[in-house]
């Protein structure tokens, strides 16, 4: 796993059907509940193993937590290149970015960005979950302004960090109030932003 987790499998290296049901069941209640108000005894408790199966598969509750947002990372990473895949042209590129984070605004649960949640449960800046919020950030401003510079509509830089703060309001709009109006306003901001 990234960002210093280690994960630990069965022999030969594959991941136990346990720790998916570990890892499952804790995605399911930290992006749905919060990850301070779940208790690791509710976790396996749901997944139907034993504690020490938990400590088998992960050091403790950080672990999975980092865990679950490497999961959501991957996830999220998956998305954004299918999106920009699906395209021919730069600017049809972000566009469908923008697309993807639109439709995951409307998806039926959607409780907001799971690394801002995160953060917000873990705001000291040295701490492992922290640094994986931050890490995935980086990540998703580099695509994003590197998907900006192929438009040709400089500076990229500003764009993308202004694509980076559209998204995260709209993501704290749409599970607070009505997505169908966040996500349009949101698609016409990228327009406005691409035809400047």
């Amino acid at each position: 796993m990234s960002r210093g987790t280690t994960s630990r499998s069965t022999a030969g290296g594959s991941t136990s059907e346990a720790r998916a049901r570990l890892l499952g069941t804790a995605t399911r209640i930290f992006y749905a509940e919060g990850i301070h108000s779940v208790g690791v005894d509710r976790i396996v408790a749901e997944a139907q193993v034993t504690r020490a199966t938990l400590y088998r598969h992960f050091s403790g509750k950080d672990e999975l937590v980092l865990a679950y947002l490497d999961l959501a990372d991957k996830g999220i990473r998956a998305q954004i290149e299918a999106a920009a895949a699906s395209e021919e042209s730069a600017a049809g590129k972000v566009r469908a970015v923008a697309w993807s984070i639109a439709e995951g605004i409307r998806s039926q649960g959607f409780r907001g960005c799971a690394f801002l949640n995160a953060a917000a449960e873990y705001p000291d800046p040295a701490h492992p979950i922290h640094q994986a919020v931050l890490a995935h950030r980086r990540w998703f401003l580099e695509t994003v302004t590197e998907l900006l510079a192929r438009t040709g509509r400089p500076p990229a830089d500003a764009a993308g960090r202004h694509l980076v703060m559209l998204r995260d309001g709209a993501m704290a709009a749409g599970c607070l109030s009505d997505p169908e109006p966040v996500c349009e306003t949101f698609l016409q901001a990228v327009d406005a932003m691409l035809e400047s």
